[in-house]
């Protein structure tokens, strides 16, 4: 077994490697310059973002979609996983992560605008879509929908299920006490309760809790700033300086040179916002909108407010707190550096954070199930509907008792392995994403509705 997973471990440190990160990177930029910097507009986003649109075909409302997105985003990863960034790259990390996140705008913006233009209905009248029909309806090129179905149908048992299940009970019996059993049960049957009732069901939830959960940690973070007020100034000028000239040792920091900070600043903010990984095109499938390019505006809010804001507020917390208090901070990484970060809240500092990764990651637990479910219905059918749903609720638990660290790598290298067939999609119909833009953005015609008719697959 241990021989397996460092063979699994080696495949996945190589699609994870520069390799990917050049490609994801190249398609945020390639896709920024070909919308006309579509960044410029999220004033307009976030507006959109809190305007139904009743009238136009869909399952959930823009914002529920984006919700749903959000939820299985905004994730352990916007609060461990910067702080791993900060840690091994060095302050400057943080500013290689936004700017990842900039970018990486563009890029949400196109999977979701292709996700709308070539989605369907199953069989039962429901919306379906994502990079596997744009794969197959677009480019004609249905193998490669295929995998990307069959990459995401199994990565989100791992990625989306056992480790948020375990990340929870393991925190639980850490800070409470509570056997990991026994969290098991309370988080299974809340799961159940949810996703049997489906996308709707999900939406309902995810447009309730994801306000809730980020508002809540934005405003555990801007207490920490406050308390940390006088380094405001020194961190951010350490945030921008250390981007391009790396980390000297010493004053609670570990030593780093520029390219270690732009690869685990750009690594840490891709896997953030999963921009380019396809999974959150998934969720835009099913709003209600009556064209590609508002729902494409609203999925691309989602990465201004995981990446722009929560993981930049995350860093100015670690920065700041290093700069206050070092020797406390020296030689922490990961969550125990964070922690360490919020123990500057007195008595409830470490309560806020440990009911941030809580719900965090149970929605990030919700966000994946519709992912995987989706993934399935291309595959097998709406057949497979409700054996998934029991299959998920069942792995819930077995994951709140279970580490399992082979299904962690095999999981994360098939979420990599995703977003290969999805930049194919989005690079090989960038056309269709600029003229569609121009259609209802360039030509100021955000209320004009598509003509595009909407099939039913027998599926």
């Amino acid at each position: 077994m241990e021989a397996i997973n460092n063979f699994v471990s080696t495949i996945n440190g190589f699609v994870w490697g520069p390799v990917m990160l050049v490609l994801l990177f190249g398609t945020h930029v390639f896709l920024t310059i070909r919308t006309k910097f579509i960044q410029r507009h999220i004033g307009k986003a976030i507006k959109l973002s809190v305007t139904a649109d009743n009238e136009a075909e869909g399952d959930v409302s823009g914002f529920g979609a984006l919700a749903t997105a959000l939820a299985a985003t905004i994730g352990t990863g916007n609060i461990v996983g910067v702080a791993t960034a900060v840690a091994l790259g060095g302050p400057g990390a943080i500013f290689w992560c936004w700017l990842t996140g900039l970018f990486g705008i563009a890029t949400k913006y196109g999977e979701a605008l292709l996700a709308i233009k070539y989605r369907v209905k199953d069989s039962t009248g429901s919306m379906i879509g994502g990079p596997m029909y744009a794969l197959e309806r677009g480019l004609g090129q249905k193998w490669l929908g295929v995998l990307f179905a069959l990459f995401a149908g199994v990565a989100c048992f791992g990625i989306g299920n056992m480790t948020q299940a375990n990340s929870i009970s393991t925190m639980v019996r850490d800070n409470f006490g509570l056997p990991t059993w026994i969290t098991g049960i309370v988080i299974t049957v809340a799961t159940g309760l949810v996703i049997l009732g489906g996308v709707k069901s999900i939406a309902k939830v995810c447009e309730k809790l994801v306000p809730l959960m980020a508002g809540f940690y934005i405003l555990g973070c801007i207490i920490i700033i406050i308390i940390n007020a006088p380094y405001i100034g020194a961190a951010f000028k350490m945030i921008v300086g250390n981007a391009f000239t790396g980390t000297a040792a010493g004053g609670g920091f570990a030593g780093g040179t520029v390219m270690m900070a732009i690869r685990f600043g750009i690594a840490r903010g891709l896997f953030t916002n999963e921009a380019g990984l396809g999974s959150a095109p998934i969720a835009d499938a099913a709003a209600m909108t009556r064209n590609p390019v508002r729902q494409a505006l609203i999925a691309m809010s989602g990465v201004f407010w995981d990446t722009i804001i929560v993981c930049a507020l995350t860093g100015l917390v670690l920065v700041t707190s290093i700069l206050k208090s070092p020797e406390a901070m020296a030689g922490l990484n990961g969550g125990a550096l964070t922690s360490a970060a919020f123990n500057h809240i007195p008595v409830i500092g470490p309560i806020v954070l440990t009911i941030g990764l809580i719900t965090f990651a149970w929605s990030t637990i919700l966000g994946w199930s519709y992912y995987g479910e989706r993934s399935w219905v291309y595959l097998v059918g709406t057949k497979s509907v409700m054996p998934f749903r029991l299959a998920w609720v069942i792995v819930v638990f077995i994951g709140s008792v279970t580490a399992l660290d082979l299904v962690w790598n095999i999981a994360d290298t098939l979420n990599a392995m995703m977003a290969f067939p999805n930049l194919v999609a989005l690079l090989g119909l960038s056309g269709v994403i600029v003229s569609e833009t121009k259609k209802f953005l360039w030509d100021d015609n955000m209320e004009g509705w598509s003509t595009d008719e909407i099939p039913t697959v027998n599926r």
